[in-house]
């Protein structure tokens, strides 16, 4: 009785169906890719030849010539398909850098498989591997191919496990049962020759690592087909995990969001796909070396490994000078405003968290140059590594109590003295030195770290309203800061009056100040707790007026006694058509009963000017810069 081949045909159609399968989901590029495609074809191969030489085994065939072909080809290639399945492993965990640098390691991944090769080869003269005449049987020398399989198969278990943190459980399961799946149809074909399962079991487990290994949909974004946010993500972070240099171009789009909100999502859509074009052009410019990613809202990522690296910053060249050429959608010229920034991780930007900070808006922040920037050009790298670790100094600075609150004195013009003034929350950490306020609150938003902080800064000027002291000093109220976030909370006055009914300070003396950001929110938990606040007794000012967020609609609606007005006012009081803007501006909001402070004031040309528009109150660098509060204290003494 002959061999079954029932089981070869069935792997072989299974296998047909992975390749098809795999170039209609356009897994075909990235290393991952091209090894599993590599696997599932040398499979495929393996199994055609197995096919014949069974099919020859059973004809009983007298060609010596056929036969050794037949199973020196399936043995040959069969030796193929253990090595590249290592390799496929290495592959997910992105190590390759550590493999050139290992000779040990080299030495296990390629010795069985070139012994093995080399007894197949030399075979036809030693017969030590197998013989054909009488029949198939195997040589004293065969056990060298399941040795060989036995040390990859330990390589790869041990080589996961090492690497499970960077390795999805999904991912590891899927790949992983390939070694079990292949052990017990190895060890059936073993016990029933006549059955031959094992190429069918190969197919099994490449078809468990296709659907839970590889998942296109998690990793390529459905607009584009360029790798995604989240894989990005999972890369950069593998890659600072296993300390791999690469080159970042981080390409943002500064106007994208502009386009898309003016001309729609269809046009934005269409400028979209030709951007991603001209990327796939530079990208083939550099023979495909770059992994290619598009995040979201106009920004894309270009990643070299670090033998690549010459090419990194000429394909940062090339993006700038390719997204610069005008375009005609529609009989409308878009010219598009490239911020390209070439990053060399981790050598310049350190860690994980820095490196997604920096690239979320550093075109917002930047001056468009049209030109290849270099990180440490654009930003400080004592600013990256605070940026990078924004909530852990947070975190410290609220459980050790490193926050400290500032005052600035405002002067009424009318009364000829200072009568209040803003509290400002300040930190000075003592490995990163003073923080920023503008990445303080950005991050603490974020993060939720800001109801904390909000309730420390009320807390600490309640505390100082409640002194004799203060009482001492004359001054009429404290104004304090409120960020967007908590303006949205929902138990925002019941937070406040309770902290300031604690330390029985009564509302008269907190005036509460929101941005016109805050102000434009519509959202009817923040309109809601303003004026709960307000029934209550507490004052409200509004900062940055002039902006552009808010409109006279909402600044009517909400309880507002203080307008202030931005510093631009200030900056270009000069100009004459500001001029017009600032005198109607101010004799609209006197109409409304609003009292008026000026911020940013520097000298006595600027009191002088703005008195005489009648706007209520002074603050600025001309009196004092924000100071500490024993220091407030002195500073307002010496003025009484």
């Amino acid at each position: 009785m002959g061999k079954s081949l029932s089981y070869d045909i069935a792997a072989i159609i299974i296998l047909t169906l992975l390749l098809i399968s795999c170039v209609m989901r356009k897994l075909t590029s990235g290393t991952p890719n091209r090894l599993f495609l590599a696997f599932i074809s040398v499979n495929w191969i393996a199994g055609l030849f197995d096919i014949w030489a069974v099919t020859l085994d059973n004809a009983n065939s007298t060609s010596s010539f056929a036969l050794n072909f037949a199973h020196s080809g399936y043995l040959i290639v069969h030796n193929f398909t253990v090595p590249i399945y290592v390799l496929f492993v290495i592959s997910l965990t992105d190590t390759w850098h550590k493999i050139r640098r290992n000779f040990i390691i080299q030495f296990i991944l390629w010795m069985p498989f070139l012994t093995v090769l080399a007894a197949l080869l030399t075979n036809p003269f030693t017969k030590k591997m197998f013989q054909v005449s009488g029949g198939y049987q195997r040589g004293e020398w065969f056990f060298l191919i399941y040795a060989a399989i036995a040390i990859y198969a330990v390589f790869a278990v041990g080589y996961m496990i090492y690497y499970r943190e960077i390795v999805e459980f999904s991912k590891f399961c899927a790949v992983m049962s390939f070694i079990p799946i292949g052990f017990i149809a190895l060890l059936m074909q073993l016990l029933s020759p006549s059955t031959l399962v094992e190429m069918f079991g190969s197919a099994i487990s490449l078809f468990l690592v296709s659907i839970g290994a590889q998942k296109p949909e998690e990793i390529v974004d459905s607009d584009t087909q360029l790798m995604k946010y989240s894989a990005y993500a999972t890369d950069m972070k593998r890659n600072y995990h296993n300390k791999k240099s690469v080159d970042v171009v981080m390409l943002n789009l500064g106007n994208f969001s502009v386009i898309n909100t003016m001309m729609g999502y269809d046009f934005a859509m269409q400028v979209l796909d030709d951007a991603v074009e001209r990327i796939h052009k530079v990208n083939l410019f550099t023979g495909g070396k770059a992994d290619l990613y598009y995040l979201d809202r106009g920004r894309f990522r270009m990643v070299f490994d670090e033998r690549d690296r010459e090419w990194a910053e000429k394909a940062a060249e090339a993006l700038v000078a390719s997204m610069m050429e005008k375009r005609d959608f529609n009989d409308l010229d878009v010219t598009l405003l490239p911020f390209v920034v070439l990053a060399h991780c981790p050598e310049e930007i350190k860690d994980f968290k820095t490196l997604m900070t920096f690239g979320m808006d550093f075109h917002e922040k930047l001056k468009f140059e049209g030109r290849v920037m270099h990180v440490e050009e654009v930003f400080h790298k004592g600013l990256l590594e605070i940026q990078g670790n924004i909530d852990k100094i947070i975190e410290d600075a609220l459980e050790f109590k490193r926050f400290q609150i500032y005052y600035q004195p405002i002067y009424s013009v009318e009364k000829g003295k200072f009568v209040s003034a803003e509290a400002l929350l300040r930190l000075f950490d003592p490995t990163y030195g003073f923080v920023s306020p503008e990445i303080l609150v950005t991050a603490a938003e974020r993060s939720g770290a800001i109801h904390r902080i909000g309730d420390y800064v009320l807390e600490e000027v309640c505390r100082f309203i409640a002194d004799d002291e203060f009482r001492s000093l004359g001054l009429e109220y404290i104004e304090v800061n409120l960020s967007v976030k908590q303006c949205l909370r929902v138990n925002l006055a019941d937070k406040i009056l309770g902290i300031m009914a604690k330390h029985r300070v009564s509302t008269e003396y907190i005036n509460l100040e929101i941005t016109e950001t805050a102000a434009g929110d519509t959202q009817e938990v923040m309109t809601e707790n303003l004026r709960r606040l307000h029934r209550a007794g507490v004052s409200f000012s509004l900062d940055d007026y002039g902006t552009g967020y808010s409109n006279i609609k909402r600044v009517v609606q909400l309880p507002l006694k203080i307008i202030k007005l931005d510093k631009t006012f200030v900056d270009e009081q000069d100009n004459p058509k500001m001029r017009v803007v600032l005198k109607n501006t101010v004799a609209m909001l006197k109409d409304m009963d609003m009292e008026i402070v000026v911020e940013g004031i520097e000298t006595q040309e600027m009191v002088d000017f703005f008195a005489e528009l009648q706007c209520d109150f002074i603050q600025g660098y001309f009196f004092s810069k924000p100071i500490p509060k024993p220091e407030f204290i002195s500073f307002i003494k010496s003025y009484t």
